[in-house]
């Protein structure tokens, strides 16, 4: 059946050598619909970010941007608006008829470390075509802090499919009347559906966050180890409404509480260009049982907001992007929350997981 592959699905290509690593994939790895990939031993600096090309191989371009090597093992700094190319642990092989693509996971698009997947032959960051066979790499380039990484720390994730089973408007429709997936205001289905960014916040007047220049180092693997106040501007407003200025992160929070039923997965999707001067940023995927727990139906988004050229307002309620829904193939043996420690259930407005 066509859809977004299951863990089951994943664990059978693990032992079938379609995935393989350079250490054996661990069960941590295998969320219910995505793999999560692990960093190798060395990393890149590049003077500029690049993709492979039809029919060139990172390996063979390296000489053209590297400007030197880093040994991670014991641990490294990748410096804030500096381009690093490290391989990945994991290879792949796809059959004919699964394809994948890649995203950031949630700390690494909270963290605005900007994480994309290349590969040989690519064309394309985040995609893998259907008899991709050959190796992984993550390009990151930190955005707003420079971060100690590690051989073996996940900071993106694969998701695998068969064919293509994205739900149309009116299949959305159906689904929505049939399972509610979302709350706190109307469902606006166009293309998926679309959030909006909540500037009026039920208790307080704490909208959200913006990213303090010139902050120290973070170990990823410190998890609630820093104050958020030095990394971190909180932003109130009584309005509803925040000017964003340009090159500035932020840290928002949607209007709408969201719900994936557990035969469906969701990736947020960046809204319209035109609509302002601004985009949410890069992680994206929703796993089936995000929102869905005993807190309740409905679990809202973060919203990673990066202003460009201009300042611009964003008001209360204002459309900012929105999710795609697609069918699972078969629905996965766990689901997200369930006892596989997930960080962000039943969130609200919350930074990485390295803050306290």
């Amino acid at each position: 059946m066509n859809g977004v592959l299951p863990d089951s699905d994943i664990r059978d290509l693990i032992d079938r050598g379609v995935i393989r690593a350079d250490a054996p994939v661990t069960a941590e790895q295998i969320q219910p619909a995505s793999l999560d990939l692990r960093l190798g031993t060395t990393a890149y600096r590049l003077r500029a970010s690049f993709l492979a090309g039809r029919g060139r191989r990172i390996a063979d371009r390296l000489a053209d941007f590297q400007m030197h090597q880093m040994d991670l093992t014991q641990g490294a700094v990748l410096e804030r608006g500096c381009v690093y190319l490290i391989p990945l642990q994991e290879r792949i092989a796809l059959p004919a008829g699964l394809s994948a693509v890649a995203n950031a996971k949630s700390s690494t698009g909270r963290l605005d470390l900007l994480t994309r997947l290349v590969t040989d032959d690519g064309t394309e960051f985040d995609r893998l075509p259907e008899g991709y066979d050959g190796p992984l790499y993550a390009e990151i380039c930190p955005r707003s802090f420079s971060v100690l990484v590690r051989p073996g720390m996940r900071l993106n994730q694969l998701r695998l499919r068969r064919g293509q089973a994205v739900l149309s408007d009116s299949d959305l429709t159906a689904l929505h009347a049939e399972q509610p997936l979302v709350g706190g205001a109307p469902a606006l289905i166009d293309q998926g559906l679309g959030f909006s960014v909540d500037l009026r916040p039920a208790k307080g007047d704490l909208v959200g966050y913006r990213a303090r220049p010139h902050s120290g180092v973070i170990d990823l693997d410190r998890i609630g180890a820093y104050p958020a106040a030095e990394f971190w501007d909180e932003l109130h407003s009584t309005e509803g409404r925040l000017i964003l200025d340009p090159g500035a992160f932020y840290i928002l929070v949607s209007r709408e509480s969201v719900a994936i039923p557990a035969d469906y997965a969701a990736e947020m999707a960046p809204y319209l260009a035109m609509v302002g001067e601004f985009r949410v940023h890069y992680a994206g995927f929703f796993d089936p049982g995000f929102g869905i727990g005993d807190e309740g139906h409905g679990a809202r988004g973060v919203l990673e907001v990066r202003c460009h050229e201009a300042p611009f307002v964003l008001e209360h309620g204002q459309t900012v992007g929105r999710l795609v829904y697609e069918r699972m193939s078969t629905r996965p043996e766990r689901l997200y929350g369930e006892g596989i420690r997930s960080n962000y259930q039943g969130q609200g407005l919350k930074l990485a997981k390295q803050f306290r």
